[in-house]
């Protein structure tokens, strides 16, 4: 292998590690890129602009305004999100709503 190959593969298992860490960290839904919120699993083109519209209205003030706001997350779904590091106000979403939620 060419020391350039070398350089070409360790620098794209470095940008794969770092994408890895990316998303385990808390990202918050009042200021994250409509890019950042499309690597979270669940969240396509559509539901990211859906946030960005309702953001732009007014920020999000908690996980209970976002349900309100944008259909589709609530219950299971907002929890997947949570656990994949998506926060509203720095907060996870809450455990007791999750069991008390319809998915």
């Amino acid at each position: 292998m060419t020391t350039i190959a070398h350089a070409l593969r360790l620098a794209l298992g470095l940008y794969l590690a770092g994408a890895s860490l990316h998303a385990a960290h808390a990202l918050e839904i009042n200021t994250a890129s409509q890019a950042e919120l499309e690597q979270l699993k669940g969240i396509g083109v559509a539901m990211s602009e859906r946030l960005l519209i309702e953001r732009g209205k007014a920020p999000i003030q908690d996980w209970e305004d976002l349900s309100r706001r944008v259909p589709g997350l609530r219950g299971a779904r907002a929890k997947a999100l949570s656990d994949q590091g998506l926060r509203v106000g720095g907060e996870p979403y809450p455990a007791r709503a999750a069991s008390a939620a319809s998915p």
